[in-house]
């Protein structure tokens, strides 16, 4: 049986690279809600693996240009579409389209990624097997 893990805010911060200033401000906009949460001061906060992914996706997305508007949409559509790409083994990838100020989550294939170029839309390849291969070497422990 594998044993789920769980990060704090820190090691959520060191694996992803986003700010500790910025976990708080999606928690409290409720994006994304750790799974564990303590009360009082100095009260402990921690994350599964699940919300690891989402925030990775979250951090990526952001540094490729899109607004946090847009990025909560493609997250709520994956969430909605997609449930399982959060699981270490999921291999889908999907491209973003960006295109007056709206994002469009659609299956990655070759040939409409062209046309949709050519039509001079943006697009941003969302690959979630490179998103879990990075996670993943991350997280490995060497024996």
């Amino acid at each position: 049986m594998k044993q789920e893990l769980f990060f704090s805010s820190k090691d959520i911060s060191l694996i992803t690279g986003c700010s500790l200033r910025q976990l708080q401000y999606w928690r409290d906009k409720e994006i994304i809600v750790p799974l564990i949460m303590g009360t009082g001061t100095g009260k402990t906060i921690y994350y599964s693996f699940v919300e690891l992914v989402e925030v990775s996706v979250m951090v990526y997305m952001l540094s490729v240009g899109l607004n946090l508007e847009m990025v909560q949409k493609i997250l709520n559509d994956l969430r909605e579409k997609e449930p399982s790409f959060t699981d270490a083994d999921f291999k889908k990838r999907f491209m973003v389209i960006a295109n007056d100020g709206t994002v469009e989550l659609l299956p990655y294939q070759r040939e409409k990624a062209i046309e949709l170029l050519e039509e001079e839309k943006t697009i941003v390849p969302l690959w979630l097997d490179k998103v879990h291969s990075k996670l993943s070497s991350i997280l490995t422990v060497p024996d």
